[in-house]
């Protein structure tokens, strides 16, 4: 009983799209920021010759007011100037990084809409479970990971940054246009380089954060057989439902048997209906077969159609055997069905 409660097996495609729908995903934070910081620097890569442009206006407007008054309505005019120019500068690349977001969750997960995650549970309002999750130690193990690799990822950034200091005093003898051209250039080297760490760091997190959501899926044997049981449903109903089938099949076949040629039996165990039609079919179809009762129903029904039976128990149990209902007899058959219904024709002087 123990065993059955143990969670050792794989978690069933069921399982996994109900956690789905639950907003339960496996999302690497990594992977999404590699996603979104690539793109950020492509589209800084981009529109950077945009960037300049709104910021050397910015700078142009800032000399010009030099030994201007200033009043409440300039002071209105810069905020306006200021405030512009920066949206035109910093929106390009929000979008840019929205964007981003996105395509970093369907990168992971695919497209997935579910309001679960956000409606209202009373049960995480528990301070003592809280305080709990707080303080687990995966929370602590989180946060050392989390602590490590931004220390490192910025660590590497400062290194590189406090090397590009050291030209300073150069570029400042450099015009705007220039300095923004060095600016550009060492931007995107060390943020590359940041992205390089951070991509080792998302390959990492994303195989430990796919284990640790399949893991946290497992099932118990007990599971699976209660999933599998909800899926078919009740074994008495399927049963039940397996016999209104059948009643249904069986009463369909008995009124084909009015329309039969012959009925041939072995006398009392065994009765199948045959009837042949050259326009619908190459051979002679079984329309009704049985064995016991039905094979007494079959025969009654026969009887009070003026349909002949005929006794021939190896053929009979050879029908049963070999042809389900609504299929041609097979060619090994032919010549005893045939000699069968040439004598029912005769009979009948057809």
């Amino acid at each position: 009983m123990a065993d059955d409660q143990e969670k050792t097996e794989e978690p069933t495609d069921k399982k996994i799209e109900d956690a789905r729908k639950e907003g339960n995903v496996p999302k690497s934070q990594d992977a999404s920021g590699v996603i979104t910081l690539f793109i950020a620097l492509l589209s800084f890569l981009l529109l950077f010759p945009y960037m300049t442009s709104h910021v050397i206006f910015l700078f142009k407007y800032y000399f010009s007011l030099l030994g201007t008054h200033l009043d409440k309505a300039l002071m209105v005019d810069i905020a306006i100037v200021t405030i512009k120019e920066t949206l035109l500068i910093v929106m390009p690349v929000s979008i840019a990084v929205a964007i981003a977001g996105v395509i970093a969750a369907l990168a992971q997960f695919g497209f997935l809409f579910t309001t679960e995650a956000i409606a209202p549970k009373f049960s995480k309002l528990d301070p003592i479970k809280g305080a709990k999750n707080l303080f687990s130690v995966k929370k602590i193990i989180e946060g050392i990971k989390v602590t490590f690799k931004s220390f490192t990822t910025l660590g590497v950034g400062f290194f590189f940054f406090f090397i590009f200091i050291t030209d300073l005093p150069t570029v400042a003898l450099f015009s705007l246009p220039d300095q923004l051209v060095w600016l550009q250039e060492k931007i995107l080297i060390i943020a590359f380089v940041m992205l390089l760490i951070i991509f080792v760091f998302a390959i990492i997190d994303i195989i430990i954060v796919r284990k640790q959501y399949f893991d946290g899926l497992k099932m118990s044997k007990q599971e699976i057989k209660d999933e599998m049981k909800n899926m078919d449903g009740d074994p008495l109903i399927k049963a039940k439902i397996r016999q209104i089938q059948m009643q249904a099949a069986q009463k369909r076949m008995m009124s084909e048997v009015p329309n039969a040629d012959v009925v041939i039996t072995n006398p009392t165990h065994y009765a199948v209906a045959i009837k042949y039609d050259d326009q619908k079919s190459h051979a002679p179809i079984v329309v009704a077969k049985g064995m016991d009762n039905i094979a007494q129903q079959i025969k009654k029904i026969a009887r009070e159609n003026n349909v002949h039976v005929v006794q021939n128990p190896p053929l009979a149990r050879s029908l049963y055997a070999q042809v389900e209902v609504e299929k041609p007899i097979p060619n090994e058959l032919f010549a005893a069905v045939a000699e069968v219904l040439a004598y029912v024709y005769k009979m009948n002087q057809k």
